[in-house]
């Protein structure tokens, strides 16, 4: 095998020099102040599957078509009792669908039943007319930026926006704008800059941002941001991927709760967060859903999803959208607000953004320091994450904060006081 070239060697190098190398490593014992899981449900064990049944025996209709369902939440799937899930289908050449693997994707032999019933769910979860599964965020980003802006098309993007859009945005052929976080003045001030004498004939505009963003928690003034493109003609698209499970009564995010999906071109929901889960949706109209499956490649030129994995999609939609999500976002709110008191009491409040949700960030501006502060974090048991550059801007260098439902209190207020005296002896 040859060596490896110099110049990407150099930029290995430089990455060190700056304390900002990347390493893989298993992850260490603690309490979690750091995952994604708000809900714990990814912890959440699944419905043991009943013994296999002889083949060409299913009573339902399709091997592995019954979807596990919660006794609390009440809901039931594909006509079995709470808890259940079909046993395995015989696999091989001639089985109807594999129980582990989907065996091509979603346009060859991958689109199984369970696909059309999760997405359904979807529809009613987040009140969208339509829905498309991936198999991540990343690749919902991807496909849908990617296949949709045209070369004669205008895009404005928040700066912080997450890399998967940055990414998709870099695949389509459209003329791409940032404007500063949040902002709304400022996308006014660039399109007015770029667009001085309106759309062009036979352009579409695109703003492009995020509902929870995934470093600083924040997001935009969502009344403001869909009223400002309606009145401009100009069609949003929004990433629920951290506010899906957390906001709402139901979990059914930010854009729902507020009653604005009618006016959001598409909204991408993913299920690796507070779902607990894996994967992703775009949600959108029927009509934008047919488009996506014709071009979005990131959908067509990938294995799909296996049963198993649909099946606990909706086994945990159940779950989130029943008593249990409930009961767990109520635990998880309550979190939140006794960080923040504590913070306060401890006088780190100023240091910290003032995101209302779970993930709390405390401004570093240093990326050694910041790694060495969550180092010993780490030491002490309390599992927090250093964001260095370039996953965010030079000097916004910070310690990530995600609160979740099973965080106690007193674990809450250990890891604060721990970091208020390891910055006393910073200084």
């Amino acid at each position: 095998m040859s060596d490896l070239p110099e110049k990407l060697r150099e930029k290995m190098a430089a990455r060190a020099r700056e304390g900002n190398l990347r390493t893989l490593s298993v992850p260490p014992y603690g309490v979690d102040f750091y995952s994604n899981d708000y809900l714990g449900l990814s912890g959440e064990p699944l419905a043991v599957p009943k013994a296999p049944e002889a083949p060409g025996s299913h009573p339902t209709g399709h091997p592995g078509e019954a979807v596990a369902s919660s006794t609390e939440s009440g809901a039931h799937f594909a006509g079995h009792a709470p808890g259940q899930i079909r046993g395995d289908a015989p696999s091989g050449p001639d089985a109807e669908s594999p129980a582990h693997g989907s065996g091509g994707s979603r346009l060859v032999s991958g689109n199984h039943p369970l696909y059309a019933e999760l997405e359904n769910t979807l529809c009613r979860a987040h009140r969208a007319d339509a829905a498309l599964v991936y198999n991540s965020g990343y690749d919902a980003n991807i496909g849908l930026l990617s296949a949709v802006p045209q070369r004669t098309d205008y895009v404005f993007y928040d700066e912080s926006v997450h890399a998967s859009i940055r990414d998709g945005l870099g695949l389509c052929r459209a003329r791409a704008y940032s404007f500063a976080h949040n902002s709304l003045e400022s996308l006014s001030r660039r399109v007015a800059t770029v667009l001085p004498d309106g759309i062009p004939s036979g352009s579409e505009v695109y703003v492009v941002t995020e509902t929870v963003f995934s470093m600083e928690g924040d997001g935009p003034d969502l009344a403001g941001i869909t009223a400002y493109c309606r009145a401009n003609g100009f069609r949003l698209i929004l990433d629920e991927a951290h506010a899906v499970g957390v906001f709402g009564k139901r979990g059914e995010g930010t854009v729902a709760a507020a009653g604005l999906e009618d006016l959001v071109f598409a909204r991408v929901v993913t299920f690796g967060k507070a779902i607990g889960r894996h994967g992703a949706a775009v949600l959108c109209d029927s009509e934008l859903r047919e488009y996506l499956v014709n071009f979005s490649r990131s959908l067509i030129y990938t294995t799909a999803l296996p049963p198993r994995t649909l099946e606990s999609l909706l086994e945990a939609y159940a779950l989130m959208s029943g008593e249990t999500g409930n009961r767990r976002r109520d635990g998880l709110w309550e979190n939140i607000a006794f960080f923040r008191q504590q913070a306060e009491a401890l006088g780190l409040d100023k240091g910290f953004y003032t995101a209302g949700g779970p993930i709390q960030t405390y401004r570093v501006g240093d990326s050694r320091k910041a790694g060495r502060l969550a180092g010993r974090l780490v030491e002490k048991g309390f599992l927090v994450k250093a964001i260095r550059y370039p996953t965010v801007p030079r000097g916004s260098e910070c310690l990530r904060f995600c609160l979740h439902s099973y965080n106690s209190k007193d674990d809450i207020l250990s890891v604060l006081s721990i970091l208020s005296e390891e910055l006393k002896m910073e200084t």
